[in-house]
């Protein structure tokens, strides 16, 4: 005879019900579904969409100090050299008086005057135009120059990698500053010395270190998955190279290019304060400090203040690449 199917209670829990076998005494739990929130616990938010590489490294830059620090400091010196006549109405080289020669704060003058009679004040910020012009356009000419290369070195190897890679050592054999001395000190840059033939000479010698950084990034990512589909559906290999890979290889590029910034400023102050530089007409901060050299020690200030105002700038650009490595290096960033 079938035995009789047992009936669900409908009503409160049933009291713990105890079975008892041979040896042990098991218990029995049994719990209303009102009381089991499986749909809270199964929920999930969808309403924020995924962010990519660069949101998630602007949602962690605006929470750094550093960067916020050092961007206020760009910026700054951006506007200053973008408009110098907000802050002197002296112009540079005008009204540059003997008898004012190494003197100190004066009214209308309150960083003193160069050895040649001049307004610091005035020499420091319209330097600023000089300098951050070189380490601006060395920098965008050693990202095109070196990014290119290293670009094609990395993504189609073989003997295009052979050699684009063994011209990027032999360059990178050579010494930023020392090469530079040696190339400025031809007839046809001696007779041509301004800010864009240094600017020339700084992107012979300073393209190979970006070249390496992106040569690696797109090894990294030329067999990546998305590369693979790309070529399946008919992209070309350039295509490819500048539609998907060069895009997901900017990182590190963008890191090493705004550290490199301070080190092109820094390279024109040092040609500069070595003679070989900018010539004496054009306002740099390293001319100043050549200038000042001579009066080091009874007029100190006229050497501080241009020196103060370019390590501030590279120390702010210096930050700013530190800032963006822990932001687009996944492996850095803390959660």
């Amino acid at each position: 005879m079938p035995e009789p199917t047992p009936s669900i209670p409908t009503g409160p829990p049933a009291p713990v019900t105890r079975t008892k076998t041979s040896a042990y005494e098991i218990e029995h739990f049994v719990a209303d579904l009102d009381e089991t929130p499986i749909k809270a616990t199964d929920s999930a938010v969808t309403d924020d969409a995924p962010r990519s590489l660069w949101g998630e490294a602007w949602r962690s830059l605006r929470r750094q100090p550093l960067f916020i620090l050092s961007a206020i400091l760009i910026l700054a010196v951006i506007f200053v050299a973008l408009f110098p006549g907000v802050f002197t109405d002296e112009p540079p080289n005008e009204n540059c008086l003997l008898e004012n020669s190494d003197g100190g704060p004066a009214p209308g003058h309150p960083l003193g005057f160069t050895v040649q009679g001049c307004d610091i004040l005035s020499r420091v910020v319209y330097g600023t135009q000089s300098s951050l012009t070189v380490g601006l356009f060395a920098t965008i000419g050693v990202v095109i120059i070196g990014g290119l290369i290293g670009a094609l070195a990395g993504f189609f190897g073989g003997w295009v990698d052979a050699i684009l890679a063994r011209l990027g050592d032999i360059f990178f054999a050579l010494p930023l500053i020392l090469g530079a001395i040696v190339v400025v000190q031809l007839p046809v840059f001696q007779q041509n010395r301004n800010v864009w033939t240094l600017v020339v000479i700084l992107v012979a010698f300073g393209w190979p270190q970006i070249a390496r950084i992106t040569r690696a990034a797109i090894i990294e990512v030329r067999n990546a998955d998305f590369i693979t589909a790309a070529r399946s559906l008919g992209v070309s290999p350039l295509g490819a190279l500048v539609k998907h890979a060069i895009p997901n290889a900017l990182a590190p590029v963008i890191v090493i290019a705004t550290i490199s910034l301070g080190t092109f400023i820094v390279a024109e102050s040092t040609l500069s304060f070595l003679g070989i530089g900018l010539p004496p007409s054009v306002m740099s901060w390293g001319n100043d400090i050549f200038a000042a050299k001579p009066s080091l020690r009874s007029n100190p200030m006229a050497i501080f203040w241009p020196g103060l105002a370019l390590s501030i700038t590279v120390l702010s650009f210096i930050m700013l690449g530190d800032a963006l490595r822990d932001a687009l290096d996944p492996k850095a960033r803390k959660r």
